[in-house]
């Protein structure tokens, strides 16, 4: 058997991948659409790889691989000509993707697919790159590593707008290095985007056993995603393919996890959910276990979440600053406090997203007891990063993730602060008493930041950093602007 190929070779791959993606975007092809076609014709390749060692293909006979190379005599060899490939293509799509199609993974990869590379030359150009790859000599890891590497890149992409699906998977390695999923527990992501918690989670659950029934079940069993956009659950479900995660369905779903209650519920949930107001046009909902009946997106999965975990389950969510303290929002965060423990804030710097201009937190909860401290780590005073000449990396989080303190049963361990007003006035971990939040009226939930800014620090920032910084702060006198006008309006019909 051939050696199984590097992390070099696969990062060698994805600047071809790429090479080939400049080509294509000089003909007017945009990154997402050939990401899209790379993935259909890389399952393609795979399933056909596959049963070359005798399993069972997924796939009819008549739409495998070897119909997309050389189906017919031309002259003297077997070919198809480039028209012919991109009408084969097409219709291989249409047999895949339709609703009635037996196997749900296949289902899931090929879900609402089309052709977005309608000129003819270049699809059979994009057809051979595949064929020449055997992608079967690299381990599952390194095809994960190199399909996240195609994405993140494709997350940078700004004209796409391919950002909103990538969490920097700086963070969420960080989140679940310390909500600590077990491999017999199930974690959910309501919003999965392209599947990067749930993969963080399985690589972390996995480690925790070699038995083949622990593994399995968590395979089939341990994680659940969902998403409303087609796109989004075919990189998703591929991005779980490629990791060795594949059963009679892929763990990622289409569909709104926001119309209507869970049918089942979660020990862990790990989500960045969507930011802003409900999308014009979306089904209506009416949730009697919602708190509050909005249109705001990050305020609508934050109540489905905390419906969607198991008393006792644990839930880490990313979320906007507004979500502390917009006042439509006062009764989901005091029932957050009451009936949930609100352990942990993070406070996020900017600079770490694609998209700019949104300031962050990561609300760390659990389940059936109520808040006592609400412990804040701010992460976000004097922290300069970009996308391009600093990102963030792992070890930044080390500190936090100390201070979190994870007790190894899925909880939180003691805790001390670190800032103290007179010997240590910067540290970054402090303790607010629940009932300093609850005699509000609105319940806000926003702390002041106690961290003084250094003037030197800001002389460091590049132009970048700069002016995610500044965008940030007017996005606060934003929000602040718009809560003041409610306020008015509200009383003013009193």
């Amino acid at each position: 058997m051939a050696p199984r190929k590097t992390e070099s070779q696969a990062t060698d791959l994805v600047k071809k991948v790429w090479q080939m993606a400049d080509v294509l975007a000089g003909q007017g092809i945009g990154y997402t659409d050939y990401l899209t076609q790379l993935t259909y014709l890389l399952f393609l390749k795979m399933d056909y790889e596959v049963s070359a060692f005798g399993e069972p293909s997924r796939i009819p006979e008549q739409y495998r691989w070897p119909t997309l190379i050389a189906p017919k005599l031309v002259g003297k060899e077997l070919k198809l000509l480039p028209e012919e490939k991109l009408e084969h293509y097409e219709e291989i799509l249409a047999a895949l993707s339709h609703d009635e199609y037996p196997d749900g993974f296949v289902r899931s990869i090929f879900a609402k697919a089309q052709n977005k590379i309608d000129k003819a030359p270049y699809l059979a150009k994009v057809i051979d790159m595949i064929n020449q790859v055997k992608w079967f000599d690299f381990d599952d890891d390194v095809k994960g590593s190199l399909y996240e590497g195609i994405l993140e890149k494709n997350g940078q992409d700004k004209k796409s707008g391919a950002g909103q699906y990538f969490t920097p998977r700086a963070l969420i390695k960080a989140m679940v290095d310390v909500t600590d999923p077990k491999i017999e527990e199930t974690v959910w992501d309501p919003a999965c985007g392209t599947g990067g918690f749930l993969l963080a989670a399985y690589v972390h659950m996995k480690a925790q056993s070699k038995i083949g029934a622990k593994r399995k079940r968590l395979k089939e069993q341990g994680l659940r995603g969902q998403d409303n956009t087609p796109l989004v659950v075919t990189l998703g479900s591929m991005n779980m393919f490629l990791h060795g995660i594949e059963g009679k369905k892929s763990p990622i779903m289409l569909g709104d996890s926001l119309l209507s209650r869970p049918d089942e519920l979660a020990d862990v949930v790990l989500a960045n959910p969507p930011f802003g107001a409900r999308p014009s046009g979306s089904v209506e909902f009416k949730r009697e276990d919602f708190v509050v009946e909005t249109n705001n997106n990050q305020l609508n999965f934050l109540q489905h979440i905390m419906s969607l975990i198991k008393t006792g389950g644990r839930a880490a969510v990313v979320l906007p600053d507004n979500v502390l303290f917009v006042k439509e929002g006062a009764a989901i965060r005091r029932s957050l406090l009451q009936d949930f423990n609100l352990h942990t804030i993070l406070r996020l710097p900017s600079g770490i997203f694609y998209a700019q201009g949104v300031q962050t937190n990561v609300l760390f909860f659990t389940k059936g007891k109520p808040t006592t401290d609400v412990w804040v780590y701010d992460f976000r005073s004097n922290m300069n990063f970009s996308m391009s000449k600093n990102p963030m990396q792992r070890k930044d989080l080390d500190d936090f993730v100390a201070c979190y303190h994870a007790d190894g049963k899925g909880g939180v361990g003691e805790r001390s602060e670190t800032y103290n007003e007179e010997s240590n006035p910067d540290g970054r971990w402090r303790k607010f008493s629940a009932k300093e939040f609850l005699d509000q009226e609105d319940c806000n939930l926003n702390v002041a930041p106690w961290i003084g800014t250094k003037k030197s620090e800001i002389e460091e920032m590049d132009l970048e950093q700069l002016m995610a910084a500044m965008q940030q702060k007017l996005t606060t006198i934003n929000e602040a602007f718009a809560s003041v006008q409610q306020a008015i309006k509200e009383s003013s019909h009193v």
